[in-house]
This record gives structure tokens, C-alpha cells and sequence, in this order.
């Protein structure tokens, strides 16, 4: 189940520098490490979903032999239908440029995976993305259903609502109802929009655990950083 920065900047420093303010949100510290999520988002053909998850079962080792898949998922509901999303790690962006060389060069991977699914999708997006701090990508107990809710901060960045929302996570973590798998700012993409990666036991489990966290003043409080 799936719910559904760009640009740089340089400025010079005055000779008196003014206060500033940080947040443990910040994704300076994964930017200076190097890693790297791309999200990449398909939507399919709606009759040609079950097509592109067939051939896709069959023959992702030919892009896994190439760069770490950290998970790639289908959406049953909430958002847009016939969609599938993936997310790929790479050491940096040099990294994956050879990554995306060396693709175009494998003829397996073309001919049995690439050019047979291009003709199954109808639209395809990709943003860059990086770890806030204070996450490391968590791997679930065991099988069950994931939910990845999109927030579009208000602007100001990691600074104005980092603290806030780090708080607001970890009181849906502390209710033991749910595991957070990730969470991903993005660097390229949309300007201030962030990603959260759940995994739920069921969607009865993350029903009636949303319902009590929801109460928590520390959830109420984050939603005003929202747009």
C-alpha cells in the first residue's frame, strides 16, 4: 500500500554572520557521505499491469547485478491505480552515472527486460533523495504491507520543521504498532518534500494504530508544517 530540492545555491557571507539555525533533520551529513535513493515511479497501462509485474518477477536480477534494490512495491490502494515504485541505492552520483553506462550497454537487459516493458508504461518519474541523519534504512520482521506518505514541508527547509517532524515520527514508532523502514529528503525533485517508508503487519494493524497516534500532541503539532 502506497500513499501517496533542486537547485543550487551560492551565497557570500557578510563579515558579521547572523545566528544560525540547525536541525538534526538536515541532510548535510548523508550529502557529505555520498549515498543516494533515487525513486523511480511507473504507471502502467492498466491492462498491462500484471504483464509488467511478470516479466519484471522473471528478470530484475539483470538490474540488481548492477546496483542495490532496496525495494520495489505495487500499490493496492490510496493514490493513483496501476503505479509501482521502486527505490535504488548508489554510493553517489558518479556511481550511479556508471551504473546507468553500463545498462545501456548490457543487451540482455534491454532485450528481455527494458525494451519488451517500455511499451507497458504510460509515465515514468525519478527523484533523488537522500537519508535524514538520524534514519538508517530498516529491513521489516517479515512479510506485510508498506506505506509510503508524502508530505510537502512548508518552505524553509530541514531547519524551520525538521525538529517537529523527527518528533511526530517517532511518536507513530513508539505506539509499536508500525516499523519505519525510511525516511528520504528530497535533494532533486520536488523542492521541500519529504518521504516516509512504513511497514504495517496488515492495514488493520496500521488502522487502529494511526487512530491513537493521531491523538498525540506531537502529531497534531507537526501537521502545521505542512502544506
Amino acid at each position: 500500500m502506497l500513499v501517496l530540492r533542486s537547485g543550487l545555491t551560492r551565497a557570500l557571507a557578510a563579515r558579521t554572520l547572523a545566528p544560525q539555525v540547525c536541525s538534526s533533520f538536515a541532510t548535510g551529513p548523508r550529502q557529505y557521505d555520498g549515498t543516494l535513493y533515487e525513486f523511480r515511479t511507473y504507471y502502467l497501462k492498466p491492462s498491462k499491469m500484471n504483464e509488467f509485474l511478470e516479466n519484471t518477477k522473471k528478470n530484475i536480477h539483470l538490474r540488481t547485478a548492477h546496483s542495490e534494490l532496496v525495494g520495489y512495491w505495487s500499490v493496492e490502494f490510496g493514490g493513483r491505480m496501476n503505479k509501482v515504485f521502486h527505490i535504488w541505492k548508489y554510493d553517489n552520483f558518479a556511481h550511479r552515472t556508471e551504473v546507468r553506462k553500463a545498462l545501456a550497454k548490457d543487451k540482455e537487459w534491454q532485450e528481455q527486460y527494458l525494451i519488451p516493458n517500455l511499451a507497458l508504461i504510460d509515465k515514468q518519474e525519478s527523484e533523488i533523495t537522500y537519508l535524514v541523519p538520524w534514519c538508517k534504512p530498516e529491513k521489516p520482521p517479515k512479510e506485510g504491507i508498506y506505506e509510503l506518505a508524502t508530505f510537502q514541508m512548508k518552505p524553509g527547509g530541514p531547519a524551520l520543521w525538521g525538529d517537529p517532524f523527527k518528533r511526530a515520527v517517532h511518536a507513530h514508532i513508539n505506539r509499536g504498532y508500525t516499523k519505519l523502514v525510511g525516511v528520504f529528503h528530497a535533494e532533486y525533485g520536488v523542492l521541500n518534500r519529504v518521504h516516509v517508508l512504513w511497514w504495517n503487519e496488515s492495514a488493520d494493524s496500521r488502522a487502529a494504530g494511526r487512530h491513537q497516534s493521531h491523538e498525540d500532541p506531537r502529531v497534531v503539532a507537526a501537521g502545521k508544517l505542512f502544506h
